[in-house]
């Protein structure tokens, strides 16, 4: 799959409807195992401008689970990302395009990692203080103009807020 730039578009209400009609789609490929799909990444979070692919976190059990649904996977248009596992190997990545463009990025993971943990924390966070999710958004519009070709400088200008975010998270749950 070519380079696809860093494009930040406004929110769009329609993305919560497209992560419900994926996670029936997942809850079926699931059946028969203890799993939570939740949506999270910036397409989770009400007005906040994204790049318009729906992140959804599946957690299970054990990695296992998700290993042996690679081919029903794979049958309904995800692509399975191993390489990413050197970097994050307690997860398992798959993304799905359409036309050649991403749509849905898979983030399989075991739900009591530190990974789901911290995805939630941080999507929960924002949810419920739009000043914080504001300030994400326009952080994410500055570093999207920047490194418009660079997903990895994007994505590192972003890690200090983040961080953040997650310890004032933290402490307000009395976790820090």
């Amino acid at each position: 799959m070519a380079a696809v730039p860093v494009i930040i578009v406004p929110y769009d209400p329609s993305w919560p409807r497209k992560f419900e009609r994926e996670s029936a789609l997942l809850a079926e490929i699931f059946s028969g195992t203890s799993t939570a799909i939740e949506h999270i990444g910036s397409t989770a979070i009400p007005n906040l401008g994204a790049k318009p692919i729906i992140d959804i976190m599946v957690g299970v059990s054990a990695l296992a689970d998700v290993e042996s649904r690679i081919p029903e996977l794979e049958a309904q248009g995800y692509q399975y990302v191993p390489e990413f596992e050197a970097q994050i190997p307690e997860r398992r990545y798959f993304r799905k395009p359409q036309e050649g463009i991403p749509t849905h990025h898979l983030h399989a993971v075991a739900r009591e990692s530190a990974f789901w943990k911290r995805h939630l924390l941080f999507r929960d966070y924002l949810r419920a203080n739009p000043k914080a999710a504001a300030a994400y958004s326009e952080l994410k519009q500055q570093l999207a103009a920047r490194h418009r070709t660079e997903r990895i400088a994007y994505t590192e200008g972003k890690s200090e807020f983040v961080e953040s975010v997650l310890r004032m998270a933290a402490a307000r749950q009395g976790t820090a």
